[in-house]
């Protein structure tokens, strides 16, 4: 092996210490999105220590950052990337308190390689990536403009490289009727029965679905007293799609349902639409490099099934711009699943211990690869130019 990537080991090991200290930090404090604060200042205060200029509230956004090394000379522009927001009630129960660390990791393990390489190492704070799409708000505001190449990881239940991912987006709807006693239910307008018939409409139009085209919901405001005919009721939806003009199609769907519910009840729709997640295009190349440096270092590395159900992440957009890789580690058995209880204590146990330890190094040696590496960067760029539809 060369002795670069032995040192970018070394110099992991080194600071294991430190990183499990944050990874357990964030897992124990956890914060949604954009309330991340105590997580980036755990971060950012640790790459300072190894002489990373910090830029905070990257593109207006308070708990996003970016952490700049440059190296000797001018070059490519690696980024790693980290995620740090928890879930709603379930705390990190997608473990990012992981992506965090493993992103921290590999940045200050390679940072220690700079002097002697051709380019800048960057690691990105990204918040939100569960609601709100972090990602795609600093991509608005141009913060990825100067970055070649993304690098990160995400827990699982499998060791994967090349998994994509659907498109998703976020819909709220909320209607306004009349007010009216239970008794005269006449003189009102049913602002409930309005959601009601949405959820009824969505149902009854799944068969017209593509395939991989999937709608869930919930009602999160629907009156408040039973003796009351509510004139105000609100729900909440995610769509999923295979591709952002898919989703665009199941959007028109969705709100045609919308219009039908208004026509039925009376009742006035207002649509409010979340930030669109576009579909996951991982570079083969840069995975197929992560891979080795993985299985050297004990792990080996699988593919997906084609037939597996994807989620969905704001990675994808990014996906869309420049070539990225979005790996997996496992950290548990398959019967756990994400988003759980029992995944969030996946997440700080001594198999996520080993994975952060070992997908740092790992993710700092592709890191390695692609500075020093002139054709694999022409070969990344090659498959990206010929793979990504741009369709955002």
């Amino acid at each position: 092996m060369d002795q670069s990537k032995l040192s970018i080991q070394q110099n992991i090991d080194t600071i294991q210490e430190k990183l499990l200290v944050l990874s357990h930090n964030i897992h124990s404090h956890p914060e949604i999105a954009f309330q991340e604060f105590k997580a980036v200042q755990w971060m950012t205060e640790l790459l300072a220590e190894h002489n990373f200029q910090i830029e905070k509230n990257l593109g207006g956004i308070e708990t996003a950052f970016k952490a700049v090394l440059p190296g000797k000379k001018t070059g490519p522009t690696v980024a790693f990337i980290a995620e740090y927001d928890a879930l709603r009630n379930i705390g990190h129960g997608c473990g990012h308190n992981l992506i965090a660390t493993a992103a921290v990791g590999a940045a200050i393990s390679l940072s220690k390689e700079m002097k002697n390489l051709a380019g800048q190492l960057v690691l990105l704070g990204t918040p939100a990536e569960e609601w709100g799409g972090g990602k795609i708000r600093l991509l608005d505001k141009g913060v990825f403009d100067d970055i070649d190449f993304a690098l990160m990881f995400h827990p699982a239940s499998y060791n994967m490289i090349g998994r994509g991912g659907l498109a998703a987006g976020g819909l709220i709807v909320e209607f306004q009727g009349k007010s009216a006693h239970s008794a005269a239910p006449e003189e009102g307008i049913n602002a409930l029965q309005a959601v009601i018939n949405t959820f009824n409409g969505i149902d009854s139009i799944r068969s017209e679905f593509r395939e991989q085209m999937k709608v869930s919901g919930i009602i999160t405001e629907g009156g408040s007293a039973s003796n009351i005919i509510p004139d105000r009721a609100k729900a909440e939806f995610l769509l999923r799609a295979r591709t952002i003009a898919h989703l665009n199609e199941l959007l028109v769907k969705i709100k045609k349902v919308i219009q039908s519910s208004e026509i039925t009840t009376g009742a006035k729709a207002s649509i409010e639409e979340d930030f669109k997640y576009a579909e996951r295009y991982p570079n083969l190349e840069m995975a197929e490099q992560f891979k080795k440096n993985m299985e050297n270092l004990g792990e080996k590395m699988g593919y997906p099934d084609p037939h597996e159900i994807l989620g969905s992440s704001d990675i994808g957009n990014v996906s869309l711009k420049l070539p990225i890789i979005h790996a997996y580690m496992k950290i548990c058995n398959q019967s756990v699943k994400g988003h759980s209880k029992e995944f969030s204590l996946a997440a700080v146990s001594p198999r996520a211990d080993e994975v952060v330890i070992k997908t740092a190094k790992a993710l700092a040696m592709t890191g390695y690869d692609i500075f020093t590496n002139e054709i694999l960067r022409k070969r990344i760029y090659q498959e990206f130019k010929e793979k990504v539809a741009v369709t955002a």
